[in-house]
């Protein structure tokens, strides 16, 4: 019905092009590259400069050919009256194989050619395989076999021939979609985009091959496993190299390769940079239309690559080259020049933002003038947990803050999908009236996290994390404690913990990954042979850690008291606690990073007991009156000396209960509904949670 309708409006429009010779003959221009490519690797010299000026001049001929906008009719073009359009393109197939043989033959093998000349000759061979991936990708898309073999045939000359399955299988169905690592999100440019992509084609076509012998009940060595066609294909170049010219030909041909597919990734790039499928209310994503792709109309460029830049309509119908229409702005977005004039555009990506980000946003704003936030869709998070969409653009719309974290670090994502979250997220709708929902969600969510969810009960968490040293215990207790402050945060975010229950479930999360890591310092210490010493060190919080009002991004001010024998003992114990906070320090979401030899001075009991009888302000007497044990290494016994030396510091009760209550009249101030996000916004913060 659609190609139907499509051939009545344009045959309405007057402006259709009748498939015959003259309108044909003009597709066989990409096969005037040939004799100049052979004529220059036979003859060298100035013949060399032949295929450069022939692909020089299609910017000219651009200007002077102008816009071909009309478009063949689909509904009433019969196969048979393409013969000729397919002619070129078969011509193309079988003469490219024979022309590289021909160049690599001349370069490694006859000896005629300077180095100056096989180097200009690398670069034609380099040139006029860019067309490899139009011809190739062409034929893949075919119903014909011996189409689809003869262009992975053509693909593996460039050392690409897994691309026939990643293209068709997952490009094609995934494109504009985080899903399809070939479609460039706003904002990322080409030199960021590039290792991924090439990367996910390889690895992406392997894992199709491998599901789909999956689904047939077939082992992964099967012979209809395309990988061993790809070998065999990949085989028969290198060993064709390698018996010209043997290795010094191997690394020639490898950089010749790389050229290639380097130049057909900035076309990849181009062609759907930034453009994005809305996702539907369903979760699937809406049906791919000419709006996902960059379009162009310059004549003489789509004579040259087949019709390559009406990419628009590749994606929307399954047509062979001739048949792929022209979609005008009304459409598809329209590039400001040819795809070979935006490839060049590209490599500077300050220069490519500046020029396609305004049309970017116009065809945004043109197509979906209902989305006025398009941040959750050009976000990283959104790009590696698309499933996730939802909570993305929620945190998006609510809490800059925590859609910071989330972007640097999208596997916090993963925690809201544990039980220990989702269980306090009760489904919309459980009860009659919202009101209802939201009092049963806040007192599910502040049972857990005030009351159930202990100090005794993270550490025994942590202690369920198996670890095998120091090292491994601070990169368990970092992800542990990120989890759980991206958790509370979203809960506040939703109005469940108001900010005063967020804190001080917070200051455990803080209290239990710290006394997890100086234990497992503690048991490397002591697993060296180092003597026993007498007495013991107890490591003590201040600030808002030792008042339960821990924030992201909350400074982490510890001290070490000691009461015992040899001092250097505990000298050098306390180094390593040092050293461990301060990676534990790193990349947290609740701590701010600690400099190197920044905190954490080291006192015996004897000079604690003064520094509080004569302390050098009020401001220092508060908040040594404020600190907390959170740690005992030895002699249990100094966690109480400790506490009396606080007990009996002069103005003890005075300067604790100051600070405590404004701490509360500034949470009554602040509501239940604040949003812990804007508690944790950057400048309160100068790292990221770990990846």
């Amino acid at each position: 019905m659609e190609a139907h309708s499509s051939g009545a409006s344009i045959a309405a429009s007057g402006r259709v092009v009748e498939p015959s010779v003259a309108n044909a003959l003009p597709h066989f221009v990409p096969l005037l590259i040939f004799p100049l490519v052979f004529a220059a690797a036979m003859y060298g010299g100035w013949w060399l400069a032949g295929p450069f000026a022939f692909f020089m001049l299609a910017g000219q001929f651009d200007r002077a050919f102008g816009l071909e906008e009309r478009n063949m009719d689909p509904a009433t073009t019969r196969e048979s009256q393409l013969f000729l359009y397919k002619l070129s393109l078969w011509l193309w197939g079988a003469l490219w194989p024979i022309t590289f043989v021909f160049g690599l033959w001349q370069m490694l093998t006859v000896g005629h050619l300077s180095l100056l000349e096989i180097a200009l000759m690398s670069a034609v061979l380099t040139t006029v395989a860019q067309t490899v991936f139009i011809v190739g990708h062409e034929l893949v898309h075919r119903r014909a076999v011996w189409e689809r073999r003869l262009g992975e045939f053509l693909l593996a000359s460039v050392s690409y021939p897994h691309y026939a399955t990643e293209h068709v299988y997952i490009h094609h169905p995934r494109v504009c979609t985080p899903l399809d690592p070939g479609s460039a999100p706003k904002g990322l440019s080409f030199w960021q985009y590039l290792p991924t992509e090439v990367a996910s084609n390889l690895v992406g076509a392997w894992r199709f091959e491998r599901r789909r012998l999956t689904r047939r009940h077939l082992p992964l060595w099967h012979y209809t496993n395309a990988f061993w066609r790809y070998a065999v294909q990949i085989v028969f170049w290198y060993g064709l190299i390698f018996l010209w010219g043997g290795p010094w030909a191997l690394l020639l041909y490898l950089a010749l390769c790389g050229s290639v597919v380097f130049s057909m990734k900035i076309s990849n790039y181009v062609q759907h940079y930034g453009l994005r499928r809305i996702r539907m209310p369903t979760g699937r994503f809406e049906p791919v239309k000419p709006r996902h792709a960059w379009s162009a109309a310059y004549k003489f460029t789509n004579w040259l690559y087949y019709n390559m830049q009406r990419h628009a309509d590749h994606h929307t119908s399954n047509r062979r080259y001739p048949l792929l229409q022209h979609h005008g702005e009304a459409a598809s977005p329209q590039l400001p020049g040819s795809y070979l004039q935006m490839n060049g555009l590209a490599l500077f990506p300050k220069r490519w933002f500046e020029t396609i980000d305004p049309l970017l946003d116009h065809q945004r704003a043109q197509f979906y003038p209902d989305i006025d936030d398009w941040s959750a869709y050009d976000s990283r998070a959104f790009a590696a947990r698309p499933d996730a969409f939802d909570v993305i653009a929620e945190i998006h719309a609510a809490a800059p803050g925590l859609a910071g974290w989330i972007n640097r670090s999208p596997v916090l994502l993963d925690t809201l999908r544990e039980r220990e979250f989702t269980d306090l997220e009760l489904p919309e709708g459980f009860l009659s009236d919202s009101e209802s929902e939201a009092i049963a969600r806040c007192g599910l969510a502040r049972l857990y996290w005030t009351h159930e969810l202990s100090l005794a009960e993270m550490r025994a968490q942590l202690d369920d994390i198996p670890v095998q040293d120091a090292g491994e215990a601070v990169e368990a207790a970092l992800e542990w404690s990120n989890g759980k402050v991206f958790q509370v945060a979203v809960h506040t975010m939703r109005g469940s913990l108001s900010v005063s229950e967020a804190t001080t479930a917070l200051s455990r999360v803080a209290e239990a990954s710290i006394a997890t890591v100086l234990a497992a310092v503690e048991e490397d210490f002591a697993d060296r042979g180092v003597p026993d010493a007498s007495g013991g060190v107890a490591v003590a919080v201040l600030g808002p850690l030792a008042d339960g009002a821990a924030l992201p991004g909350t400074e982490l001010d510890v001290g070490f008291v000691y009461d015992g024998e040899p001092a250097r003992y505990y000298e050098a114990l306390c180094r390593r606690f040092r050293k461990a906070l301060r990676a534990l320090s790193r990349n947290n979401l609740l701590l701010a990073p600690l400099p190197r030899g920044g905190t954490g001075e080291l006192h015996s009991l004897v000079a604690f007991e003064e520094q509080l009888r004569n302390p050098g302000s009020s401001r220092e007497l508060v908040a040594l009156a404020r600190a907390r044990c959170v740690f005992v290494s030895g002699d249990d016994e100094i966690e109480e000396r400790f506490a009396q030396a606080l007990r009996d510091a002069p103005g003890h009760s005075a300067a604790r209960e100051v600070p405590t209550a404004e701490l509360r009249e500034a949470d009554t101030a602040s509501g239940a509904a604040t949003d812990l996000a804007g508690l944790a916004q950057e400048p309160r913060r100068t790292n990221g949670p770990a990846g």
